[in-house]
């Protein structure tokens, strides 16, 4: 398909791409205009460990190796990056009423024996909880210390105004769209590093905590911002890997901040170039 197809379908779309154009009708001052739109792709992507299906997320269809490795390691199947011995990306879209990805992965036999005793434990649970979870007991709100590797000494005054400046310039996607979350790598000084965009803020992060772990990048040396609020899944998956310091545009929430605490990460949250606020200490 070229580049330049106007697509009628919003289920279509050309892998890896994670935007569309879409013919639409602009309702502008009681008249009514056809244009053409970007719209932000969102697919079903099937995780599969060793064979077993694991989890279905909506997905924007990019980056779905670190996405799929940033997920195992930030839910806790798998402690490091080397017990993911083979990942496999396949996208599905001919004959399929839905396109979507399954990436499939091999993970060590110990994470797989525990992936399958959690699932055990989850068998037969109903509801909307949290990934399905019914039972408070269940919740892992316990979160990892993240060690002071010296990180937040050496934050410059104005990394976040730096970090804050700089990240509209890291998405492309959400500039055609309006619509996709942002999770951004930096560095001391507040520069950006590394940028990923989904549908799904958990999504975001867990692509960039991907590529951490696949480029082998130090998590401590260095911190995260998001487009988003500050969600309690967004601080545990951060203290899972070490990372010293969360940073977001929007809001927390009252979890997010106790998770924050508890693991010693340093929480920012309404971040903008000449203002933030710190959730610390009671």
């Amino acid at each position: 398909m070229d580049e330049g197809t106007i697509l009628n379908d919003p289920l279509d779309g050309a892998d890896e791409r994670g935007v569309i154009e879409q013919k639409v009708r602009r309702h502008r001052d009681g008249r009514i205009e056809p244009a053409l739109d970007q719209v932000g792709q969102e697919w079903p992507v099937a995780l599969v460990f060793n064979g077993i299906s694991h989890a279905v997320m909506m997905c924007t269809p990019r980056e779905l190796e670190a996405f799929a490795v940033g997920f195992a390691i930030s839910e806790g199947i798998v402690e490091r990056g080397s017990d993911i011995r083979d990942i496999e990306v396949t996208f599905h879209r001919n004959g399929s009423a839905l396109p979507y990805a399954q990436v499939e992965l091999t993970i060590v036999q110990q994470a797989f024996a525990a992936l399958k005793e959690r699932r055990r434990a989850l068998a037969g649970r109903t509801g909307c909880g949290v990934c399905g979870i019914e039972s408070i007991d269940l919740l892992d709100l316990s979160p990892e210390t993240v060690t002071d590797s010296g990180f937040l000494a050496r934050l410059a005054p104005d990394a976040i105004a730096r970090a804050a400046r700089e990240l509209p310039s890291h998405q492309a996607l959400t500039r055609v769209t309006g619509g996709l979350h942002a999770a951004a790598w930096c560095d001391e000084r507040g520069a950006i590093l590394l940028a990923f965009e989904d549908v799904g803020r958990h999504n975001a992060l867990d692509k960039l905590i991907g590529r951490l772990v696949l480029e082998r990048i130090d998590a401590t040396n260095g911190f995260v911002f998001l487009s988003s609020r500050a969600s309690y899944e967004l601080v545990r998956k951060a203290a899972r890997v070490g990372i010293p310091m969360v940073a977001t545009i929007s809001a927390p929430s009252s979890l997010a901040i106790a998770i924050a605490r508890q693991a010693g990460i340093r929480l920012l949250s309404f971040c903008r170039e000449a203002s933030y606020v710190e959730y610390g200490e009671d």
